[in-house]
């Protein structure tokens, strides 16, 4: 494969946002609140929240927007209807401090001598820039749903990146854990790398160990640069 760019989906492939979510929800509630279920809970709603700005419901919204949204109705579901603004909006920011996987710096680290590196996220360009700084993901831009205003799997996203960097979407690999968003690239014309997450719902739910329509399936990062000779 002539490969010039990877991009990633960064919620469940990059970083851990169950037990990131967890770990703040424990911090700002106490431990009377089963955080795990919370979070479980919040990020149910991520996907309905993003239909609602594709079907027009909604204009543009950045997905920390959604999340502050959509934490209301989780609160209320969940009998804490009195947990104050203040900490609502500390809790939002809870996306912004997600660990990666440990497999992720070492990796991206190898990608970044040989490839451009961008997330192409649903997540909004100040939390993506803030998960960088905070972890020190080795990104070379931002790209993703806000630079173009639309949401995955809608194919201007996955059209944005080899435009944006000037390249043809063949020699663009999207890396994902998730096989619709895999799916969704290759039908824009770009390659792609599933990577196994088996942990990112907590053992609920196990993805399949790999996609049979992918250019790759690697269960690390490190897997990826090897398979890619970086």
């Amino acid at each position: 494969m002539q490969i010039r760019a990877l991009v990633f989906d960064v919620f469940g492939t990059v970083v851990d946002w169950r037990g990131g979510v967890a770990r703040e929800v424990h911090r700002l509630l106490g431990p009377s609140v089963d955080a795990p279920a919370l979070a479980d809970d919040w990020r149910g709603r991520y996907v309905p929240s993003m239909d609602r700005v594709r079907s027009g419901e909604l204009p543009w919204t950045p997905l920390d927007a959604l999340h502050r949204s959509s934490l209301d109705d989780v609160l209320a579901d969940t009998g804490l209807a009195d947990v104050p603004s203040a900490v609502r909006e500390e809790l939002v920011l809870a996306w912004h401090r997600l660990d990666p996987w440990p497999d992720v710096l070492p990796g991206l680290r190898r990608l970044a001598r040989s490839y451009v590196l961008a997330p192409l996220s649903n997540g909004n360009v100040a939390l993506q820039v803030d998960l960088a700084r905070r972890s020190g993901l080795p990104w070379d831009c931002v790209l993703g749903a806000e630079v173009v205003r639309h949401y995955k799997p809608d194919p201007e996203v996955y059209d944005s990146a080899p435009r944006l960097l000037a390249v043809p979407p063949s020699s663009v690999v999207m890396v994902a854990a998730h096989l619709d968003d895999l799916a969704a690239a290759r039908a824009r014309g770009l390659r792609t790398a599933y990577v196994h997450r088996p942990d990112e719902f907590g053992g609920r739910v196990v993805p399949p160990s790999a996609d049979p329509d992918a250019d790759l399936s690697v269960v690390s990062f490190e897997e990826l640069a090897e398979a890619l000779g970086a």
